[in-house]
């Protein structure tokens, strides 16, 4: 296929475009995050002094050390967890093909559906009768759980995909299921193995309502939770709240900006037939 001089510029044009629209709100917080604390800045202004000191300031009074120590232990509560029985899952659905194996799919179809919103209030009590409410707990049991339904999707797509030919000679050789799983198809399958945990990671790194609802203790929760607790403390203080949501965001852009090759891998590998 042929492309024009004219549609390969359009669609230059239309990327720029695209781009100065995503890093807009992040150039007017990082801008407005560098002005006088207690001020109101209008616009794109640039401060003739910058106040840099309000990134210092903001980490101290966030307790942002303490928040980080929290959002790691939850992170590795929830990821690890969620990837080995989301990738075991998927491969039992998508390669093995059990017996009610697709009434068992669309059961995990059908929790792509339900939102968080509408289980928050029975999940409230049923972590309260568990005695995990105000505890971390409450956030690293349901997030694996939430997770479930798009892991074992994602995965399933991957491993659907897989050769039979590779698994048979396996077997031929000898190879249990478990060798055949460990052994051969996890190491094949790193692609989509980093970028469900580089999703997995984001998602509980941004998880807002949870974190708020269960868990009273800021310093319990994770780093956007923490967020809310912030707002109410400096909410009228409009640069210094610019400065805590970009400390609380810079994680997550490293980590994507690090493994975006790998997750762009795994998405194309996902729209071709192997």
């Amino acid at each position: 296929m042929i492309v024009s001089t004219r549609e390969r510029w359009l669609g230059r044009v239309l990327l720029v475009v695209l781009m100065l629209i995503t890093i807009a709100p992040f150039i007017s917080l990082f801008v407005t995050a560098l002005h006088p604390p207690g001020t109101y800045p209008a616009g794109l202004s640039w401060p003739e002094d910058p106040h840099w000191g309000n990134f210092a300031e903001a980490f101290q009074s966030a307790q942002m050390g303490k928040l980080l120590t929290s959002s790691l232990l939850i992170e590795l509560g929830v990821v690890p967890i969620a990837l080995l029985i989301g990738t075991m899952a998927g491969f039992a659905l998508g390669h093995l093909r059990p017996p009610g194996g697709k009434v068992i799919f669309l059961v995990f179809l059908l929790g792509l559906t339900l939102p968080f919103e509408g289980i928050i209030v029975p999940l409230y009590y049923q972590v309260r009768d568990l005695g995990l409410l105000n505890t971390r707990w409450a956030i690293i049991l349901p997030l694996i759980a939430l997770f479930m339904p798009f892991a074992v999707f994602w995965m399933r797509a991957h491993f659907i995909n897989m050769p039979e030919d590779m698994s048979e000679a396996a077997r031929i050789d000898g190879a249990t299921t478990w060798q055949l799983f460990w052994r051969i198809h996890v190491p094949l399958s790193m692609p989509a193995l980093s970028s469900l945990a580089i999703l997995m990671f984001l998602w509980t790194w941004n998880q807002f309502l949870l974190a708020v609802v269960l868990v009273d203790d800021p310093t319990q929760r994770t780093m956007a939770g923490a967020l809310g607790a912030f707002q109410g403390q400096w909410g009228t203080d409009i640069p210094l709240l610019c400065a805590g949501s970009l400390l609380i965001l810079t994680p997550t852009l490293i980590l994507f900006l690090v493994f975006q090759r790998q997750f762009v891998t795994a998405l194309l590998q996902g729209s071709v037939k192997g």
